[in-house]
């Protein structure tokens, strides 16, 4: 028989600092035992100090290896066994027997020879040893809190420790959510933030002003969207996120972007780039004289004959265009409502998608399972293991933000779809103001393929836009039943569909 016994102890010397000690004992010799293809017959657990003999389960244990039950004994550390030499001593004379033929720790060798039971005697009786153990006992506990996607640090500023846990701090974290969603519309440098940041309450906990370098480690910590790294290895945490990884993301591009050389700032011209010429394909570019804005082709491929156009001129034509696609407030409001009807019958649509979203997270954890077994069993190395992991663990927390969003939403297109609603009610405001930038990004939301031939706008209309161009009554007022009819048009239902990323 070669059957082991799993021996944990815990001490009650220390019950707040050994909270860990029992679960992380478990899964670590469970680990090593699969490692090592020790069969394991009965594990014993006890809460009970070493320093003194009569602990009942321990005794039980070694009456049963008395009887034959079991030939070895698996344990974290001798000083798991015995601290003292009544305990060491049973088990030195079981070695002596034969009735103990193996003993087993991951952090401990022993041979069952004259010399290696003198250095297990030892090891029984230096109480120093457990000093000198002690900094593997706390790597242990960090290990089981990062497998249990437990920070094992002080929490950053937007957080709190409290009782083991990290929770969100009630002054700060909202501050830390404005901070990212300020840097992330691109109008703001570090310092703007700093200074805004302060002004707004945001302060360290020795009520200091933040730094430029602390604003710039905040906004590039993936502690703030649910993940953390640890000695080059991400987590996915069990703490609240603060932002989405969809904002943490463009946070990260707007500061690269301006991160690199700055160019000299020139005058803008409005309508710069946003037209092509209609008879050469050459961009449309710009120039003052005279006191007024210019725009010509730039007449870089062949010879062309277009002239030149005022920008008053253009701003007229666009105008017009964006009154043809534009939506105006009655229209808007009865075509909200209509919407809100849909959102209503596509929400009990939903649950087959949501299910779909949670079987590709559980995939992504079984994966995440299988490559630990194989990083264990030494099947990849460890470079590989955090490489594959990494990728893994960042597509499952993009499909969990998915899971959240939509579970939020309802639904993928009504959202986009208001959206183009409002978004057409304010081409009709920016159709009739003097706010030139106004016209022109409505303008670029409306049409694609913009062409400027003759001083005059060609363009097509954008998806959903099509709608209002081909529907004259959009330009009146709605009359009872009237936008119903016109709204719910197949046709125009999956246009609408379709509005997403150029709202």
């Amino acid at each position: 028989m070669n059957n082991f016994f799993i021996y944990i102890r815990k001490s009650t010397d220390e019950l707040d600092r050994q909270i860990l000690s029992i679960e992380a004992q478990v899964d670590e010799l469970k680990e090593f035992a699969q490692k090592e293809g020790l069969e394991i017959a009965k594990t014993f657990i006890e809460s009970q100090t070493a320093k003194e003999p009569g602990r009942p389960v321990f005794n039980e244990m070694l009456s049963l290896i008395g009887k034959g039950k079991a030939s070895g004994i698996l344990a974290w550390h001798p000083d798991r066994l015995a601290r003292n030499s009544v305990d060491g001593g049973k088990i030195i004379y079981f070695i002596d027997t034969g009735k103990i033929q193996s003993l087993k720790f991951p952090t401990f060798w022993f041979e069952n020879t004259p010399q290696g039971k003198f250095m297990l005697n030892i090891a029984f009786g230096q109480s120093k040893y457990f000093v000198d153990n002690l900094s593997e006992n706390t790597k242990r506990g960090l290990r089981q809190k990062l497998r249990r996607g437990e920070w094992p640090g002080w929490a950053p500023i937007g957080y709190l420790n409290k009782e083991h846990k990290i929770i969100l701090d009630p002054e700060r974290y909202k501050l830390i959510k404005k901070m990212f969603e300020l840097c992330s519309t691109g109008k703001y440098s570090l310092k703007d933030l700093k200074e805004l940041m302060f002004s707004s309450g945001l302060k360290s906990r020795a009520e200091k002003v933040l730094s430029v370098s602390m604003i710039q480690h905040t906004l590039a910590n993936p502690f703030y969207y649910g993940a953390f790294f640890y000695h080059g290895e991400l987590y996915q945490g069990t703490h609240k996120p603060i932002v989405s990884k969809k904002l943490f993301d463009k946070v990260q591009g707007i500061m690269e972007d301006k991160s690199r050389p700055k160019k000299r700032s020139e005058k803008v011209y409005v309508f710069r780039g946003l037209f092509k010429c209609g008879e050469c394909g050459c961009a449309i570019t710009s120039e003052m004289q005279k006191g007024h804005n210019y725009y010509r082709c730039t007449k870089k491929k062949v010879p062309c004959s277009q002239k030149y156009i005022r920008e008053e001129t253009l701003a007229e034509q666009i105008s017009d265009i964006l009154q043809k696609v534009s939506l105006s407030d009655k229209w808007k409001d009865k075509m909200i409502e209509i919407l809100e009807k849909e959102q209503e019958e596509t929400d009990r649509a939903g649950f087959s998608f949501s299910q779909k979203l949670k079987s590709q997270i559980k995939e992504y954890e079984d994966k995440l399972e299988k490559l630990l077994d194989a990083h264990l069993n030494s099947d990849i190395s460890r470079e590989k293991y955090l490489e594959k992991k990494q990728k893994i663990l960042i597509q499952k927390i993009e499909i969990s933000e998915k899971l959240k969003a939509f579970e939020k939403k309802g639904s993928s297109w009504l959202e986009p779809a208001k959206n183009f609603i409002f978004a057409s009610n304010q081409a009709q405001k920016a159709a009739t103001s003097d706010n030139l930038l106004g016209k022109a990004n409505s303008l670029k939301k409306a049409g694609s393929n913009l062409i400027l031939t003759d001083r005059k706008i060609k363009y097509f209309p954008r998806g959903a836009w099509e709608i209002l161009e081909n529907l004259p009554i959009f330009g009146a007022e709605p009359r009872s039943g009237e936008a119903q009819n016109a709204f719910r048009k197949d046709e125009n239902l999956q246009l609408l569909r379709g509005q997403d990323s150029n709202l």
